[in-house]
């Protein structure tokens, strides 16, 4: 077996980590009557797409000579039963991202809906929104031709700045606007029940996260720079948020060095392989603070975004996108380049919040009136868990209760 589909197999691995690491970053962050609600949904995300994904996304994630603009024919190899088994390493290595990407969204919409409300969303936007846009990103879309048709260098998207980041974002903002408010929202209404948790999740990301971007690198070198890139953006993220934190006034704690992390993780996710250090640096300082205030808007905007992913990872990928514009190497604007790579980014970046948000909001709107989406006020008080699930995150022992 060659070298690189060694790493590549590798890679899938340490991506396929994310999303139970997702789980516990998530879970820690939710008051503990909805942690098994809150850690399923990744769960169950990983069963749905994974599915999805061997049956016919892989299929529209390429598009074919004849398959139009949308994405590829679902049809084309239903169930991979005639892709040779010498691309079955990056078939794996697609799944994973699709799997993680749907599981990102469900962040927005905690502690207020029911497992089926979610399976059903899943499944239909990894299958009307993930699989499409990914193909426009990386499967011969209209994305990765804009250059080629304005006459500028291509969209760099690494590894799912605009595919990932960006559309999940945009998604977890349509769908915690169908879903509604909680009812006690409010800054400091709900704490995070356990910071540990939040810490393990964290970890597990960011070690996943070398694969996540460094997953296709051909070479020590290209490797190398991701490597670092995808060690030191979120370093500066780290440092970026606990500054902002400090110069408001705020106590720096754990969750919000974690969180940062995480935004400079976003951010360096389609910059990795085209940053100089010094510059994946900056990124990562920018989007540390930037990340720090924009969870913040939420309560002046009024939506519950439950755990901040439009915050950071809309957010984050957004300027993670543009960013490149300028300091990508040799083609940035203030790098050796003009405008022209900026011109591209941007487009795609808007192209990706319009047709995520929209396909989102009526995707929501249909399981909201097939489902009802949201579980009722007297189990939402209760706890998720225990009526939904008949499970508790935590058994303490002759207390007979959770």
């Amino acid at each position: 077996m060659e070298a690189t589909a060694v790493w590549t197999l590798t890679s899938t691995a340490l991506v396929l980590i994310m999303t139970p690491g997702l789980a516990l970053f998530y879970g820690g962050l939710v008051r503990v009557r909805s942690v098994v609600n809150m850690m399923l949904f990744s769960v169950s995300a990983m069963g749905v797409v994974g599915v999805l994904w061997i049956l016919f996304g892989y299929s529209m994630s390429v598009f074919g000579d004849n398959d139009g603009w949308f994405a590829g024919n679902p049809l084309r190899d239903f169930g991979l039963t005639h892709t040779d088994p010498s691309e079955f390493i990056g078939v794996g290595f697609g799944a994973v991202f699709a799997m993680i990407t749907t599981a990102l969204i469900s962040g927005a919409i905690a502690d207020r809906v029911g497992l089926g409300s979610w399976v059903l969303f899943a499944g239909v936007w990894a299958s009307l929104v993930y699989f499409p846009v990914a193909a426009w990103v990386w499967g011969g879309g209209w994305i990765s031709k804009l250059g080629v048709w304005l006459g500028t260098p291509d969209v760099i998207d690494l590894a799912g700045g605009t595919a990932i980041h960006i559309n999940a974002g945009a998604a977890a903002l349509a769908l915690a606007l169908v879903v509604g408010k909680r009812r006690d929202f409010a800054p400091g209404a709900h704490p995070p029940h356990s910071i540990p948790l939040v810490t393990i999740g964290a970890a597990l990301l960011w070690f996943g996260w070398i694969g996540f971007n460094a997953g296709l690198a051909t070479d020590a070198g290209t490797a190398g720079l991701i490597l670092v890139n995808t060690l030191g953006s979120p370093a500066a993220a780290i440092m970026g948020w606990l500054a902002v934190d400090t110069l408001r006034g705020r106590k720096p704690g754990v969750v919000g060095a974690a969180s940062g992390a995480v935004a400079g993780l976003v951010a360096i996710t389609p910059a990795a392989a085209n940053l100089s250090p010094v510059f994946a640096l900056l990124l990562g300082a920018l989007a540390g603070a930037a990340c720090a205030v924009a969870i913040e808007w939420k309560f002046r905007l009024g939506f519950d975004d439950s755990l901040d992913v439009v915050g950071l990872h809309l957010v984050a990928g957004v300027i993670g996108t543009v960013y490149l514009g300028f300091f990508a190497l040799n083609d940035g604007l203030f790098t050796g380049g003009d405008s022209g790579l900026l011109l591209v980014q941007v487009i795609s970046v808007v192209g990706v919040v319009l047709y995520s948000f929209i396909a989102s909001l009526v995707i929501a709107l249909g399981v909201k009136l097939t489902t009802g989406l949201r579980v009722p006020q007297a189990v939402e008080d209760s706890g998720i868990d225990a009526a939904a699930h008949g499970e508790a995150a935590y058994a303490f022992e002759g207390t007979g209760r959770p």
